[in-house]
């Protein structure tokens, strides 16, 4: 039996293939959830001085790096080349083209600790494009409109890290942290906007009421988000990024308010994507804070890092799993065990810091075990689920 092309209209066919190849959640997932166990602890250490080891580029640089392009793109990618099947009704890749896309991450996430930059750089710099115009050609053949913007931001990710790696060589002129800064910014709009749908979706469906879009307060939140993160990446006015990152997090809570998250506090896997959108709140108002001088940038970025992107991933990735595997929607002590350990992990990477500053390497040793420990739980529950076929025998 041949093997389905990018693009091509399924037909629905009975399972076949390495079931973990099947759907992209599955070893991009996976991927994600190593990584983040491994290299965050790794990088404590490095930065405490516990080991001795000194990567290809700037050790900071590396972290900041793999964590953004390494860790959240894997389950961007992981997402959107899932969600992608049911928006387009077309087939995505899978087998041995999903296997090259996963083989093509991970040469990247290990060329970054053992190989000469330029080896690492090109196997970093090809994975987001391909994916990216993947992506666009399946919504572009199914006439989605409404989700191009995604694909076109996955692309200008490819710009942004194409820029990291020429001034992380001296190739041109910027410093690296800011490219590394704007794509924390892309990657923090792609988060408001699928958590905008979902968050909402999955509450509504949980709690069997309607929650109804406000559309200009949507307009409004995504358009003062984009604007004050533009503005603080590009450090053009720190008055106005102050202005407009503080806007944008007066709107997104209100807008989170309307989702009713005190009503699914007694439902675990829709309560870790509510806490971590508040999450996205903090970050940007910190980031509000920092522009004027009163606190370090460092606390608004991990604010963003940690708790939104950290907990909307584990939320999401917890969710989605379940579902694409033909499992229950609800969670047990374990995986509740591993949401708490990230929302602590959070508190612990942020808030200690800025409340006891002595305490600050107890605060990163602390914050990286909690965070390590998550990712482990979510791999020992969802490892044997993701690399077997799905319990009601269907296809993905």
């Amino acid at each position: 039996m041949s093997l389905p092309i990018f693009g091509q209209s399924p037909t629905t066919p009975a399972p076949y293939g390495m079931p973990w190849l099947r759907l992209a959640f599955r070893p991009f997932y996976l991927g994600a959830a190593l990584l983040a166990a491994l290299i965050v602890p790794l990088w404590v250490a490095v930065f405490l001085g516990a080991i001795t080891w000194a990567p290809s580029q700037p050790a900071l640089l590396w972290h900041a790096h793999e964590m953004l392009f390494g860790f959240a793109i894997a389950v961007i990618v992981g997402f959107l080349m899932t969600a992608g099947k049911t928006w387009t009704g077309l087939a995505t890749p899978r087998g041995p083209a999903l296997g090259f896309l996963i083989l093509l991450w991970l040469s990247a996430r290990v060329a970054s600790l053992v190989a000469p930059y330029v080896v690492f750089a090109v196997l970093d710099l090809t994975l987001l494009p391909i994916v990216g115009l993947i992506f666009l050609r399946l919504l572009i053949r199914s006439r989605n409109w409404r989700n191009v913007p995604l694909a076109l931001i996955l692309l200008l990710l490819s710009l942004v890290n194409l820029t990291f790696h020429l001034s992380a060589t001296g190739t041109i002129d910027l410093a690296p942290m800011n490219s590394l800064y704007t794509g924390l910014g892309f990657i923090v709009m792609i988060e408001c906007v699928i958590a905008g749908r979902v968050v909402p979706f999955f509450t509504a469906t949980a709690l069997g009421i309607k929650i109804e879009p406000v559309v200009w307060l949507e307009r409004s939140t995504l358009t003062a988000a984009a604007l004050g993160l533009v503005l603080w990446v590009t450090g053009w006015h720190s008055g106005l990024a102050a202005a407009a990152l503080a806007l944008a997090s007066m709107l997104n809570l209100s807008r989170q308010l309307r989702w009713h998250p005190l009503a699914t506090l007694g439902r675990p896997i829709v309560w870790i994507l509510h806490f971590s959108y508040v999450w996205l709140s903090v970050g940007l108002a910190l980031l509000a804070v920092a522009q004027l001088g009163w606190i370090t940038t460092s606390l608004g970025v991990h604010a963003l890092t940690v708790g939104a992107t950290g907990g909307l991933i584990i939320g999401m990735m917890t969710r989605t799993s379940r579902g694409h595997t033909g499992r229950p929607l609800q969670v047990d002590s374990l995986e509740m065990t591993a949401y708490l350990l990230i929302m602590l992990a959070a508190v612990l990477r942020v808030l200690l810091p800025m409340l006891m500053p002595a305490w600050y390497s107890y605060a990163l040793m602390a914050s990286a075990a909690a965070w390590s420990a998550a990712f482990l739980i979510f791999m020992w529950r969802y490892t044997p689920w993701l690399v077997t076929t799905r319990g009601d025998g269907k296809d993905g």
